[in-house]
């Protein structure tokens, strides 16, 4: 009797003290999940629409309590790395020191010159790219600062309203000559520029073809440069003639005139620089004073100048002479 006793008693309290283990777990539970959002609190977590409970149901069993301490921790995570996320999102709009008045249909418009396309109305802004003189454009406003909003790629972008034009613009530089000029269009490019020039020609194709054309590039704000004579250098009182009777309409359409000296040849049986020297002295001093002479027999005479036939010249010697024009034609603006 007693040791059945006994046996009672030790299931009495075995029983007791798993009761008591199972309360006392969920409790230590529930202090965690406590601490676990005062925490939270603590990092400034903001937990919405709900108060956040372990409740202890009696079917449930200590893996079960722990699984549930765990998927509410793991709430509490998710919802501050959402808060975070979605502070980390937000967009400060940016103020820009402008505003644009966006025209009812778009404009079409010419550029005038080469210019630089920016991302905002000002040169502070970031350079997108360039668009070359001439270039058609869809313009969509305009700025209080006088910069166009324009169609540019997918997108929108903005150029200074000092480079566009409402009609196509005349050319900014036109070189007109014979063969030493279609080498520095080889040389140099057509960017800004144009070409009014032919293979071994002189005074007879300027008179009957060139004028006619320089008409199609040629207006108000073109620098045109003219270089003929070293062809038919005996002709120096016909191109005085002629360039001279031009000026008024040349003048009067916004045209400046540069007429170059004929450029000093290395070994030519066909020309020598003597002849060079005689025509451009009497070019100089009998074209109207309208006409500004740009000494280029000086220049390339001093700095030097490669040839491989004697008359013409390799890329670099015209590109050297390109930039002593552009350099000359600088200093009159």
């Amino acid at each position: 009797m007693f040791k059945k006793k006994k046996n009672k008693n030790q299931i009495i309290l075995g029983s007791f003290a798993a009761a008591f283990s199972v309360v006392a777990l969920a409790g230590l539970i529930a202090d965690k999940h406590i601490a676990t959002v005062e925490a939270a609190q603590n990092e400034n977590t903001l937990v919405a629409g709900e108060v956040l409970n372990v409740q202890i149901d009696e079917a449930l069993g200590e893996d079960e309590l722990a699984g549930a301490a765990v998927t509410e921790t793991v709430d509490i995570v998710a919802a501050t790395e959402a808060s975070i996320e979605a502070s980390s999102e937000e967009v400060i709009e940016e103020v820009r020191p402008y505003t644009v008045t966006v025209y009812e249909s778009p404009l079409i418009m010419y550029a005038g010159a080469t210019i630089n396309v920016r991302s905002g109305a000002g040169t502070d802004y970031t350079k997108l790219g360039r668009i070359t003189w001439g270039s058609e454009l869809t313009v969509l406003g305009v700025t209080d600062n006088n910069w166009y909003e324009i169609s540019y790629g997918d997108g929108t972008a903005f150029i200074s309203g000092d480079y566009v034009t409402s009609e196509l613009p005349s050319v900014p530089y036109l070189f007109v000559g014979d063969s030493r000029t279609v080498q520095l269009k080889n040389a140099v490019g057509t960017t800004d520029k144009a070409y009014v020039a032919k293979v071994g020609e002189g005074y007879s194709w300027f008179k009957n073809t060139a004028l006619s054309e320089i008409q199609e590039y040629a207006g108000n704000g073109t620098t045109m440069i003219i270089n003929f004579g070293v062809n038919d250098l005996a002709n120096a009182s016909k191109y005085i003639s002629l360039i001279n009777s031009y000026i008024d309409v040349w003048d009067a359409a916004g045209i400046t005139v540069y007429y170059s000296s004929v450029t000093p040849v290395g070994n030519c049986n066909s020309v020598s620089n003597a002849q060079i020297e005689s025509f451009n002295a009497q070019l100089q001093s009998e074209l109207d004073p309208r006409i500004k002479w740009i000494d280029s027999y000086s220049y390339l005479t001093q700095t030097g100048f490669s040839t491989p036939d004697g008359l013409h010249y390799d890329k670099n010697t015209y590109k050297n002479l390109y930039s002593y024009y552009m350099s000359v034609v600088a200093t009159d603006v």
